[in-house]
């Protein structure tokens, strides 16, 4: 079985649970939507104005929010999920290794944000009226770039997940961290834009709303961005990698 078998695999496994369970899939979509609403319609009725100005940064920063989610705690999903199934242990016995398929199970977690973020995009549009520069060859790699930050941090609760079981609560907390991230002032604090994050969240609000292609970026700011989104991914894989040999020296796989 090749790498691109196990890919096709995976994602068709992915799309079937989306639509075998449609009332819960249906639930993800509307509930993001929703909180969207409440900050959309809550922000005009307080900010007025004032509001409207930021509004495309609020859809912008939705928008890679929805992704990021999606993105980090797919991962922490899969390994509860698994757990309860009773075949995380069997994974073990896949020739092409624990880690490559947990991998792949990233890769489709991303492909599936994008989907989803797309979604949302679109919703959002449709509902404040606004247009923005939606360029693929420049929205896309900055997301991809961007979202690694976000794996590398799901990597650490995949791991977390595998040893401990029972950490929703605790990834749900840093999911409210992300906004803070997101939404992080990087011209007055420079340093931020090396946590997950905040300097994509920058390059693709300037790129979604003022046009800024790709290749008029700094280099120094793709730098950034691209360094950030390979340490944390490098960072995030070891220490899964760990976790999961210790998961397995403990004796807890199969445990939920």
């Amino acid at each position: 079985m090749t790498t691109l078998t196990l890919l096709r695999a995976v994602a068709r496994k992915q799309a079937l649970l989306l639509v075998r369970y449609p009332l819960n899939t249906v639930s993800q979509v509307f509930g993001l939507y929703v909180f969207f609403l409440l900050l959309f319609y809550g922000g005009q009725a307080v900010g007025g104005a004032a509001f409207d100005e930021s509004l495309g940064g609020l859809v912008v920063g939705f928008f890679l929010f929805t992704m990021a989610v999606v993105a980090y705690a797919g991962l922490s999903w899969d390994v509860t999920r698994e757990a309860q199934w009773g075949t995380l242990e069997q994974l073990f016995m896949s020739p092409h290794g624990f880690g490559r398929v947990f991998a792949v199970k990233v890769v489709v977690n991303v492909l599936f944000s994008l989907l989803w973020g797309g979604l949302i995009l679109g919703l959002m549009l449709l509902t404040t009226g606004r247009t923005l520069v939606v360029d693929l060859f420049t929205v896309v790699p900055l997301a991809l770039l961007t979202l690694a930050s976000a794996v590398g941090v799901g990597f650490v609760f995949g791991g977390l997940a595998l040893v401990y079981k029972r950490i929703e609560n605790v990834f749900s907390l840093v999911q409210f961290a992300f906004v803070g991230l997101i939404a992080a002032p990087l011209g007055q604090y420079p340093f931020l834009r090396w946590l997950p994050l905040a300097q994509g969240s920058s390059l693709l609000g300037r790129a979604m709303r003022e046009g800024v292609r790709l290749w008029e970026f700094e280099p120094s700011a793709l730098a950034v961005l691209s360094g950030t989104a390979v340490a944390y991914l490098l960072v995030g894989y070891v220490l899964f990698g760990l976790a999961s040999r210790r998961a397995r020296r403990l004796g807890v796989l199969g445990h939920y």
